[in-house]
C-alpha cells in the first residue's frame, strides 16, 4: 500500500491549496484529508510492490514452463506423425 509519508504529502498539498484566510483551518483540513485518503486507499484492493514483484516472477516462470511444455508437445506430435507414416 502507499506509504504514510506519501499520504501526508498529499494531505499537506491539499491543505496548502486552502485560501490564506482559512489558515487556522488548514491543520484540521490536513488531518481530515489524511484520514479520507487513508480510508479510501484501505478500501482499494491494493498489493505491496514486493507482492507484485513476487507474482510477476511467478508468472514469468509459469510462462516459461508453459512454453517448454508447448515445445515438448509439438516435438511429441511431430514424432508421432513420423511414426504413423
Amino acid at each position: 500500500m502507499i506509504d504514510v509519508q506519501s499520504i501526508d504529502a498529499i494531505a499537506q498539498r491539499l491543505a496548502n491549496a486552502v485560501p490564506p484566510g482559512l489558515a487556522q483551518a488548514r491543520e484540521d483540513l490536513a488531518d481530515n484529508f489524511r484520514d479520507v485518503l487513508t480510508q479510501g486507499l484501505r478500501r482499494l484492493d491494493l498489493v505491496t510492490r514486493e507482492e507484485f514483484d513476487v507474482q510477476r516472477q511467478v508468472l514469468a516462470r509459469t510462462r516459461e514452463r508453459v512454453e517448454q511444455c508447448e515445445q515438448r508437445i509439438a516435438e511429441l506430435e511431430a514424432r508421432l506423425a513420423d511414426t504413423g507414416r
